[in-house]
């Protein structure tokens, strides 16, 4: 893992699929390489860069089912209460980075998108609630209240 940060790799992830694979993963390619699978905090605190995605059409293009997904690894079949594999589970503000502003960096656009700044693309969700205010295991209903693209509002479920 160290190596991503020494070579500069970024660590393109979807955390979806830990909780979907994290069902049957251990089971196929057994308990060592599980622990390495889906490592996001092993793969931070060795300094790498995460990026994450969703994988869409394999998962779901919902990014607060991919923050639920990061920070409690919570497996679809509900048998890992505590996370598939606890140890790699990420703070809200760490997953929310790794979709914004290390996305951006992933594609050479981080002068462009990524964060909130003047002459910035203004491409951005508001969620019905504060993620930050939300127990993580209630990440997976947060719903997204507007949607803005390009400085114009494309999705308004307010």
């Amino acid at each position: 893992m160290p190596r991503f940060a020494e070579l500069g790799v970024i660590a393109s992830m979807q955390p979806y699929h830990a909780i979907d694979d994290g069902r049957w993963a251990e089971r196929v390619i057994g308990a060592e390489r599980a622990h390495t699978t889906y490592a996001f905090r092993s793969l931070l605190d060795a300094g790498a860069t995460l990026a994450f995605g969703s994988d869409w059409f394999v998962a779901p293009p919902d990014v607060a089912q991919g923050l639920y997904a990061a920070t409690t690894r919570r497996t679809l079949d509900g048998g890992h209460a505590e996370g598939w594999i606890p140890e790699q589970r990420i703070a809200l503000v760490e997953a929310l980075a790794a979709y914004t502003r290390n996305g951006a960096f992933a594609s050479f656009e981080e002068d462009l998108k990524g964060s909130l700044a003047p002459g910035r693309l203004a491409d951005l969700v508001l969620f019905e609630r504060d993620l930050r205010t939300l127990d993580p295991t209630a990440l997976a209903d947060a719903r997204v209240a507007l949607t803005i693209v390009g400085g114009r509002i494309v999705h308004d479920g307010r």
